[in-house]
Protein backbone atom coordinates (compact mmCIF):
# COMPACT_ATOMS: atom_id res chain seq x y z
CA UNK A 1 0.00 0.00 0.00
CA UNK A 2 1.30 3.44 -0.98
CA UNK A 3 1.16 6.06 1.81
CA UNK A 4 1.76 9.78 1.31
CA UNK A 5 3.04 11.58 4.42
CA UNK A 6 2.52 15.36 4.32
CA UNK A 7 4.54 16.82 7.17
CA UNK A 8 6.90 19.80 7.20
CA UNK A 9 8.60 18.77 10.44
CA UNK A 10 11.95 17.06 9.91
CA UNK A 11 12.05 15.54 13.40
CA UNK A 12 10.49 12.10 13.56
CA UNK A 13 9.25 11.93 9.98
CA UNK A 14 12.06 9.71 8.71
CA UNK A 15 11.56 7.38 11.66
CA UNK A 16 7.84 7.20 10.93
CA UNK A 17 8.53 6.32 7.30
CA UNK A 18 10.95 3.58 8.37
CA UNK A 19 8.38 2.05 10.74
CA UNK A 20 5.67 2.15 8.08
CA UNK A 21 7.98 0.47 5.58
CA UNK A 22 8.79 -2.24 8.14
CA UNK A 23 5.07 -3.00 8.34
CA UNK A 24 4.60 -3.21 4.58
CA UNK A 25 3.60 0.37 3.77
CA UNK A 26 5.62 2.14 1.05
CA UNK A 27 5.83 5.85 1.84
CA UNK A 28 6.74 9.12 0.18
CA UNK A 29 7.22 12.38 2.03
CA UNK A 30 6.11 15.86 1.05
CA UNK A 31 6.45 19.07 3.04
CA UNK A 32 3.62 21.28 1.72
CA UNK A 33 -0.09 21.20 1.09
CA UNK A 34 0.47 22.02 -2.57
CA UNK A 35 2.62 18.91 -2.96
CA UNK A 36 0.00 16.78 -1.24
CA UNK A 37 -2.72 18.05 -3.57
CA UNK A 38 -0.52 17.32 -6.57
CA UNK A 39 0.72 13.87 -5.57
CA UNK A 40 -2.24 12.23 -3.76
CA UNK A 41 -3.76 10.45 -6.83
CA UNK A 42 -0.82 8.01 -6.86
CA UNK A 43 -1.40 6.95 -3.23
CA UNK A 44 -3.77 4.74 -1.25
CA UNK A 45 -3.59 6.57 2.09
CA UNK A 46 -2.70 10.05 3.37
CA UNK A 47 -1.14 10.99 6.70
CA UNK A 48 -1.15 14.77 7.06
CA UNK A 49 0.11 17.20 9.68
CA UNK A 50 -2.34 20.10 9.74
CA UNK A 51 0.50 22.57 10.48
CA UNK A 52 1.72 22.93 6.90
CA UNK A 53 3.72 26.00 5.82
CA UNK A 54 1.73 27.01 2.74
CA UNK A 55 -1.92 25.91 2.96
CA UNK A 56 -4.01 25.30 6.06
CA UNK A 57 -4.13 21.54 6.58
CA UNK A 58 -7.88 21.53 7.10
CA UNK A 59 -8.34 23.24 3.74
CA UNK A 60 -6.11 20.63 2.10
CA UNK A 61 -8.30 17.90 3.61
CA UNK A 62 -11.49 19.61 2.41
CA UNK A 63 -10.13 19.94 -1.13
CA UNK A 64 -8.98 16.32 -1.18
CA UNK A 65 -12.27 15.00 0.15
CA UNK A 66 -14.20 16.93 -2.47
CA UNK A 67 -12.22 15.17 -5.18
CA UNK A 68 -11.29 11.78 -3.71
CA UNK A 69 -12.19 9.01 -1.27
CA UNK A 70 -8.55 8.54 -0.19
CA UNK A 71 -8.42 7.62 3.53
CA UNK A 72 -6.96 10.45 5.63
CA UNK A 73 -5.54 10.56 9.15
CA UNK A 74 -4.61 14.04 10.36
CA UNK A 75 -2.02 14.98 12.98
CA UNK A 76 -2.63 17.98 15.25
CA UNK A 77 -0.89 19.67 18.12
CA UNK A 78 -2.26 18.76 21.57
CA UNK A 79 -5.49 20.68 22.04
CA UNK A 80 -9.17 20.40 22.69
CA UNK A 81 -11.82 18.15 21.22
CA UNK A 82 -12.54 20.97 18.77
CA UNK A 83 -9.49 19.90 16.74
CA UNK A 84 -10.98 16.47 16.19
CA UNK A 85 -14.39 17.88 15.32
CA UNK A 86 -12.87 20.23 12.73
CA UNK A 87 -10.84 17.38 11.24
CA UNK A 88 -13.91 15.17 10.86
CA UNK A 89 -15.90 18.02 9.38
CA UNK A 90 -13.09 18.58 6.86
CA UNK A 91 -13.40 14.98 5.70
CA UNK A 92 -10.65 13.24 7.66
CA UNK A 93 -11.26 9.65 8.69
CA UNK A 94 -9.40 10.05 11.98
CA UNK A 95 -7.29 12.54 13.93
CA UNK A 96 -4.36 12.08 16.31
CA UNK A 97 -2.64 14.57 18.61
CA UNK A 98 1.16 14.69 18.44
CA UNK A 99 3.22 13.15 19.84
CA UNK A 100 1.73 9.68 19.40
CA UNK A 101 2.91 6.09 19.60
CA UNK A 102 3.46 4.17 16.38
CA UNK A 103 1.43 1.18 17.62
CA UNK A 104 -1.58 3.44 18.07
CA UNK A 105 -1.09 4.94 14.61
CA UNK A 106 -0.87 1.47 13.07
CA UNK A 107 -4.07 0.42 14.85
CA UNK A 108 -5.85 3.54 13.62
CA UNK A 109 -4.67 2.97 10.04
CA UNK A 110 -6.05 -0.58 10.18
CA UNK A 111 -9.35 0.70 11.61
CA UNK A 112 -9.71 3.30 8.85
CA UNK A 113 -8.94 0.67 6.21
CA UNK A 114 -11.61 -1.62 7.66
CA UNK A 115 -14.18 1.16 7.60
CA UNK A 116 -13.26 2.29 4.10
CA UNK A 117 -13.14 -1.24 2.68
CA UNK A 118 -9.54 -0.81 1.47
CA UNK A 119 -7.14 -3.76 1.46
CA UNK A 120 -3.38 -3.48 2.01
CA UNK A 121 -1.21 -5.09 -0.66
CA UNK A 122 -0.55 -8.77 -0.13
CA UNK A 123 -3.74 -9.55 1.74
CA UNK A 124 -6.18 -12.14 0.34
CA UNK A 125 -9.35 -10.93 -1.33
CA UNK A 126 -12.33 -10.49 0.94
CA UNK A 127 -15.54 -12.41 0.50
CA UNK A 128 -18.40 -10.35 -0.95
CA UNK A 129 -21.25 -9.37 1.34
CA UNK A 130 -24.53 -10.66 -0.10
CA UNK A 131 -28.01 -9.78 1.15
CA UNK A 132 -30.73 -10.92 -1.24
CA UNK A 133 -30.07 -9.31 -4.62
CA UNK A 134 -27.56 -6.90 -3.06
CA UNK A 135 -23.85 -7.69 -3.46
CA UNK A 136 -21.02 -5.64 -1.92
CA UNK A 137 -17.39 -6.25 -2.91
CA UNK A 138 -15.20 -4.98 -0.04
CA UNK A 139 -12.05 -4.93 -2.21
CA UNK A 140 -13.36 -2.93 -5.16
CA UNK A 141 -16.00 -1.18 -3.01
CA UNK A 142 -18.55 -1.87 -5.74
CA UNK A 143 -22.20 -2.23 -4.77
CA UNK A 144 -24.60 -3.98 -7.13
CA UNK A 145 -28.28 -4.94 -7.09
CA UNK A 146 -29.15 -7.68 -9.56
CA UNK A 147 -25.84 -6.89 -11.25
CA UNK A 148 -26.61 -3.17 -11.60
CA UNK A 149 -23.85 -0.93 -10.25
CA UNK A 150 -24.93 1.51 -7.54
CA UNK A 151 -22.79 4.63 -7.19
CA UNK A 152 -22.33 5.53 -3.52
CA UNK A 153 -20.19 8.11 -1.79
CA UNK A 154 -17.50 6.96 0.64
CA UNK A 155 -19.69 7.46 3.72
CA UNK A 156 -22.76 5.92 2.05
CA UNK A 157 -20.70 2.85 1.16
CA UNK A 158 -19.31 2.51 4.69
CA UNK A 159 -22.79 2.88 6.19
CA UNK A 160 -24.32 0.25 3.90
CA UNK A 161 -21.38 -2.12 4.31
CA UNK A 162 -21.62 -1.89 8.10
CA UNK A 163 -25.32 -2.73 8.12
CA UNK A 164 -25.12 -5.45 5.47
CA UNK A 165 -22.16 -7.18 7.13
CA UNK A 166 -24.37 -7.85 10.17
CA UNK A 167 -27.88 -8.06 8.69
CA UNK A 168 -29.52 -9.31 11.89
CA UNK A 169 -27.96 -6.64 14.12
CA UNK A 170 -29.71 -3.44 15.13
CA UNK A 171 -27.20 -0.57 15.22
CA UNK A 172 -27.86 2.42 17.43
CA UNK A 173 -27.13 5.88 16.12
CA UNK A 174 -24.17 6.15 18.49
CA UNK A 175 -22.75 2.87 17.13
CA UNK A 176 -23.06 4.08 13.56
CA UNK A 177 -21.42 7.40 14.35
CA UNK A 178 -18.50 5.51 15.92
CA UNK A 179 -18.21 2.77 13.27
CA UNK A 180 -18.81 4.84 10.13
CA UNK A 181 -17.77 8.37 11.06
CA UNK A 182 -15.16 7.40 13.65
CA UNK A 183 -16.78 9.74 16.19
CA UNK A 184 -16.24 8.76 19.83
CA UNK A 185 -18.74 10.38 22.16
CA UNK A 186 -18.84 10.55 25.96
CA UNK A 187 -21.98 8.48 26.51
CA UNK A 188 -24.42 11.34 26.32
CA UNK A 189 -27.20 11.27 23.66
CA UNK A 190 -26.10 12.27 20.19
CA UNK A 191 -26.67 15.85 19.18
CA UNK A 192 -29.52 16.72 16.85
CA UNK A 193 -26.95 17.57 14.17
CA UNK A 194 -25.36 14.11 14.40
CA UNK A 195 -28.76 12.43 14.22
CA UNK A 196 -29.70 14.48 11.16
CA UNK A 197 -26.41 13.50 9.53
CA UNK A 198 -27.24 9.81 9.95
CA UNK A 199 -30.82 10.29 8.73
CA UNK A 200 -29.61 12.17 5.66
CA UNK A 201 -27.18 9.43 4.67
CA UNK A 202 -29.66 6.62 5.35
CA UNK A 203 -32.20 8.41 3.16
CA UNK A 204 -29.63 8.86 0.38
CA UNK A 205 -28.67 5.15 0.46
CA UNK A 206 -32.31 4.07 0.37
CA UNK A 207 -32.95 6.31 -2.62
CA UNK A 208 -29.94 4.99 -4.54
CA UNK A 209 -30.86 1.38 -3.79
CA UNK A 210 -34.32 2.08 -5.19
CA UNK A 211 -36.32 0.71 -2.25
CA UNK A 212 -36.61 2.18 1.28
CA UNK A 213 -37.05 -1.30 2.78
CA UNK A 214 -33.35 -2.05 2.30
CA UNK A 215 -32.70 -0.18 5.57
CA UNK A 216 -35.21 -0.61 8.39
CA UNK A 217 -35.68 2.07 11.03
CA UNK A 218 -36.56 0.94 14.54
CA UNK A 219 -37.87 4.12 16.06
CA UNK A 220 -36.01 5.10 19.20
CA UNK A 221 -33.54 2.21 18.81
CA UNK A 222 -31.62 2.44 15.56
CA UNK A 223 -31.30 0.80 12.15
CA UNK A 224 -30.83 -2.68 10.70
CA UNK A 225 -30.49 -4.15 7.23
CA UNK A 226 -33.66 -5.07 5.37
CA UNK A 227 -34.10 -7.22 2.29
CA UNK A 228 -35.29 -4.78 -0.35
Amino acid sequence: MQVLVADSGAVGVDGLSAELLRHGFHTELCATGAEALEKYPKFDFLLIDLALPDIDGLEVCRLLRAASDIPIIAFTDPGTDLDRVLCLQAGCDDCMAKPFGFRELLARIEAVLRRSGSRPAGRPRSQPVVVGSLCIDPDTREVRINGRLINLTRIEYCLLHRLASHPQTVFSRAQLMADVWGYQHDGRPLSAKASRTIDTHVSAVRKKLGDPSWIVTLRGIGFRMGHG
